[in-house]
């Protein structure tokens, strides 16, 4: 199963499906059963739970590229840059740090007031259990580069039926608090089990976990500009896909134009997750053929890879035209309304994204970082300008006005990431 690019595909479309509903059961529930004022301020939350969880800096990716490129014999030896299993507890060690950062700064922010709610609790337990994807990251991209693809995904889909019923819970009775933590602890011990098995597969011990100064010095040494590249690349990333929440909060009280925002997010990373899916099972023979420096085989996947994704937009636009109203209604419980013209937008956003999303699932697993940030950063200023700008030029339509300026930046970087693509064909 493992060796099967279909059979990996459909498991991994399965767990997407799982991710999807789950994602769609917090708002779904959360929006039933807290008040706008605190839904709002919850939504603000998983903004900073994505920047938190971005903020890894894709030091899993290169984890993935390096680890990969060893696993299968292609890269050089310790001594000349080689992979080292030390790496593993360096980043690791480094994402704690990142969750604990992050867990920081939201109690200062509930302290202060910045957040308003009267449920703190809640709110850091849910920002507790969304920083465990990024051990969770870990874990998926370290067995993946290791041809544990498929043991992830099973683990994963079980993790998220639990999760999904535990969710679901709340709405029949089952206090918000304890549902989510409940989740953590399923999730704790799904990414405990996969971390153990990279552990063994990888042959190692105890001390490559804690080796902090071998495994530091040696990625210093050794490709820090890879990670100082994916790091830039990652922050820009982060701001251009969450500063819209941030920005439209600052422009307007009016709750609408967050909430379409907050659809075409939800639409975005379903889209982002369905296309990722589909390119990470044709990772293992992608980073085969440019290893091995097969570049008609190359050219030949890629392109594979571009044209199912697009069925995907495809699907999801058609979606979106036909249902994509009663869908926002079902969504957001009635409290906002999406029209045609808004719909049309966010179809055009959600094409270009998808040429976006698969130039950077791949370039990443290759370890071009640097060819990723240069195509991020004009992204970045779209992102940032697309709210004042709306608002200054037309504030009756802010909303509308704030979607078409998103969208052409979308459509811009994805010309520049189809580019990108096409000079990494011909190095």
């Amino acid at each position: 199963m493992e060796g099967s690019a279909r059979i990996l595909a459909l498991v991994k479309l399965a767990n997407v499906g799982l991710v999807l509903i789950w994602g769609f059961a917090v708002t779904f529930v959360f929006v039933r059963v807290l008040p706008i004022a605190e839904f709002q301020a919850f939504l603000l939350l998983v903004a900073f739970g994505n920047f938190t969880i971005s903020a890894e800096f894709g030091l899993t990716s290169i984890i993935y590229a390096r680890l990969r490129q060893h696993w299968l014999g292609s890269g050089g030896g310790e001594a000349d840059g080689g992979f080292r299993l030390e790496e593993m507890g360096v980043l690791f060690l480094f994402l704690g740090l990142l969750v604990a950062g992050g867990t920081l700064i939201l109690l200062a922010a509930l302290a202060m007031g910045w957040l308003k709610t009267s449920i703190p609790l809640l709110f850091l337990l849910f920002f507790l259990s969304a920083c465990l994807n990024l051990p969770a990251l870990l874990a998926k991209r370290a067995l993946a580069a290791v041809d544990g693809n498929f043991l992830w995904e099973a683990l994963d889909c079980a993790r998220r039926v639990v999760t999904i019923g535990l969710l679901l819970a709340i709405l029949i009775g089952l206090d918000p608090r304890l549902s989510v933590a409940l989740q953590l602890v399923a999730s704790i011990v799904v990414i405990a089990y996969a971390i153990g098995h990279v552990h063994r597969r990888l042959g190692m011990d105890k001390r490559h976990w804690l080796a902090f100064r071998v495994g530091g010095g040696h990625v210093r040494t050794h490709y820090l500009r890879d990670i100082g590249a994916s790091a830039a690349y990652t922050v820009s990333d982060i701001i251009a896909y969450n500063a819209p929440y941030f920005t439209i909060a600052a422009m307007t009280a009016d709750a609408r134009p967050m909430l379409v925002f907050d659809f075409f997010f939800k639409m975005s990373r379903s889209l982002s997750m369905l296309v990722r899916a589909m390119v990470e099972a044709a990772l293992p023979r992608i980073t085969r053929a440019y290893h091995a420096g097969d570049r008609a085989r190359l050219r030949q996947l890629l392109l594979r890879a571009l044209g199912a994704a697009m069925i995907f937009a495809l699907g999801l636009a058609a979606v979106l035209l036909v249902a994509g109203d009663r869908l926002f209604a079902i969504l957001f419980d009635g409290r906002a309304a999406i029209d045609r013209a808004d719909l049309g937008l966010i179809v055009l956003a959600l094409v270009a994204l998808t040429a976006l999303c698969v130039s950077v699932y791949i370039q990443a697993a290759l370890g071009r970082f640097s060819q990723l940030l240069a195509c991020s950063l004009p992204f970045l200023a779209g992102s940032l300008a697309s709210a004042p700008l709306a608002r200054l030029f037309w504030p009756e339509r802010f909303d509308l006005a704030f979607l078409a300026l998103y969208a052409l930046a979308l459509i811009g970087v994805a010309g520049l990431h189809l580019l990108s693509l096409r000079r990494l064909l011909r190095a």
